[in-house]
């Protein structure tokens, strides 16, 4: 039996995968901005929500790549006779490894519980609280700029100096002497490694 066809299958769903990925770091970086931007709570927690659609989609597709991958190992050790019905095998694995989930499965995906810890490290930095009123938050905000503003650490992690031309990090919020993470980034590019 050759499995040339669903070999290539697997491929595109794999292809697939690589899309939920890429639709799932736009997600985070998108509620980050929101929470950057003052945005409403709303608009972050839709985000929120899109992530979940987006881990749910991911565990399908794991769950259906895995049924066809065992059902195609169980047919080459087994060797039968007859052509079995691949399609009804699939299906089989399939609805048995769906049958086992739960929600607290989405909530451990990889890619969610990074965007909730980055969500998390943003909002402490923005000083966001969801129940307070627009006045409130402002006052708020600007109370606390107040406060850390003295405390703020003007020394780059790179250079080790005095930073004179500071960039933030819009994901992490890490501040750096632009010259410095300037030249990091392009020695990774040369390198042809990957940049985040």
């Amino acid at each position: 039996i050759s499995f040339n066809c669903v070999d290539s299958s697997l491929s595109s769903l794999k292809n697939c995968q690589s899309y939920i990925n890429t639709g799932m770091d736009i997600a985070t970086r998108v509620a980050l901005d929101l929470v950057e931007s003052l945005n409403d709570v709303e608009e972050v927690n839709s985000m929120e929500n899109v992530m979940l659609e987006y881990a749910a989609m991911d565990r399908e597709l794991n769950h259906y790549m895995r049924a066809i991958e065992e059902t195609v190992s169980q047919i080459k050790r087994d060797k039968p006779e007859n052509i079995p019905d691949l399609k009804y095998l699939v299906k089989e694995k399939f609805t048995a490894l769906e049958s086992k989930n739960s929600d607290s499965d989405l909530q451990r995906n990889e890619k969610y519980m990074y965007f909730k810890d980055q969500l998390k490290e943003m909002r402490k930095q923005f000083c966001l609280q969801s129940n307070n009123n627009d006045n409130e938050g402002i006052e708020q905000i600007d109370e606390d700029i107040a406060v850390t503003q003295s405390q703020m650490n003007f020394i780059c992690p790179i250079t080790q100096m005095e930073m004179k031309k500071p960039v933030r990090n819009k994901v992490c919020g890490h501040t750096y002497e632009e010259d410095a993470i300037l030249k990091i980034i392009q020695a990774r590019k040369q390198q042809k490694k990957k940049v985040r």
